[in-house]
This record gives C-alpha cells, structure tokens and sequence, in this order.
C-alpha cells in the first residue's frame, strides 16, 4: 500500500495525523512513514492528563481506537491508565506492539529528526497555564520554530499568540467562511484552516487579500486537491494524498 501522488504545485502537503492511511492515526509508525516520505508537515492532536502530561489522541477517550476494548477519558486520568495500551492495527490485529498512544516529546522528536514541521492541534479548550506549559516544552526540545499550532477553540489561538507572536497559529473551522471569521483572524493575527468543501478561487483570493494563509482539512481525493492547488492554497492536510 501507498500513498495516491498529486500535482501539489505550490501547496504544502500535510501528513493527518501522522501518515493515518497506512498506519493507525496518532502513533509513533504513522509519524516515521510521514517522515519518510515528501510530506512538508506532519498533524497530531494534543490533549493534557490529569497528571499533566501531553499525550498525542484524537478523542479524549480510548474507546474508539481501541475499537471499544478500553474506554479512558485521558484528560480526566493519569498517564499511566494509557501508556501500555497496545492499539488494534488498520487490520484490528495488535501483533505489532509499538502502536501505542505516544507523549509530545516522542512526536515532536519524529518530526525534528526527518525535518518535518510539526502541525500540533490543540485539542480541548486549554488553560491559559497549560498553554504556557506546552509552549515550554516544545521549546525546551528546541522545535519551537517548527510547528505550526492550529485549533478549533479562538481562546487557545488567543493565548498561543500571545506568548508566540511569530508563530503561525491557525484557527481550525468547519463553518462557511464569513466576514466575521476574517475579522477575528486579522484582529489576531490568525492564519485559517477550514474543511476544504468550504473553499471557493474567491474565498481563498479573499483570504490572501488580508494576508492569512490558508490550510484545509482533510481532502484526500486526488482531484479536488488538484482543483485546491489550482486554487492557490497554501497547506493541503490529508491522509493518504501526497
């Protein structure tokens, strides 16, 4: 199995949470088959313990990468309640026994050693605390200038940029877009990141009018992301196209 190529042009490609259309989303072997690969960015999704630790999920429950076998909220217990999970292969097999939910550090060191930006999304609605504490940590590995942090939640890209003013923070949207949307982006100085189905030539001709670069999520059919390209986007984030 591989990934289906494209005709990316000037778009950045995207690796959705890791290379998800070959190994299981947000682990470890989807993070290193993105890497080895021609993807510009690798995605992850980042939730906090109980015991503060940053682990990398999509859900903030277990049950359905485990395919209902455990059934954690992460957020609301310690680490050590997930850290030996072994997660069901794309096959429902668990044979393999490094398909585990990983910690930040071990995603962003996949990401550093194949030179890869890191596209972190920040889960839930995160404390202005934590906020502060995750950005420590990635700059405490040194990657800090390599990730792009995107969110659904304005108070966390509020709160990023803040303590990041050079960062590229985007908001993450599944919504039209509205003149509201480019109000509050250009007010925070945001970059957008919304459900490709949503985009039009003048939408995203509108976006760059204002200067706010524009990713869309999660496009993985080959023609609609050529028709993206030929619409000047400037990220494409999908799951199996590169």
């Amino acid at each position: 199995m591989d990934t289906v190529k494209i005709s990316s042009g000037q778009a950045k490609i995207i690796a959705h949470r890791g290379l998800s259309g070959i190994e299981r989303e947000n682990t470890c072997p989807a993070f290193v088959a993105a890497g080895n690969r021609s993807y510009f960015g690798i995605e992850a999704d980042v939730h906090i313990t109980k015991d503060g630790k940053f682990i990398i999920i999509h859900d903030e429950t277990t049950n359905r990468v485990t395919a209902g076998v455990h059934k954690i909220n992460v957020e609301r217990t310690t680490h050590s309640k997930s850290e030996n999970i072994i997660l069901p292969d794309l096959d429902g097999t668990t044979i393999r026994k490094d398909i585990k939910i990983p910690l930040l550090d071990e995603y962003l060191s996949i990401c550093k050693k194949y030179g890869k930006t890191a596209v972190l999304e920040v889960k839930s609605l995160f404390s202005e605390s934590d906020i502060k504490k995750l950005v420590l940590n990635i700059k405490a590995l040194g990657y800090i200038e390599n990730v792009i942090f995107i969110s659904f939640a304005l108070e966390n890209c509020i709160n990023l940029r803040k303590l990041l003013p050079q960062s590229q923070i985007q908001l993450l949207t599944k919504r039209e877009l509205t003149s509201d949307i480019i109000r509050t982006l250009c007010e925070n100085k945001l970059d957008l990141d919304i459900n490709y189905k949503k985009l039009t030539k003048e939408a995203v001709d509108l976006l760059h009018s204002h200067k706010i670069r524009v990713n869309c999520w999660t496009c993985d059919n080959k023609a609609d992301a050529e028709r993206l390209v030929d619409y000047g986007v400037d990220f494409i984030t999908t799951n199996i196209l590169e």
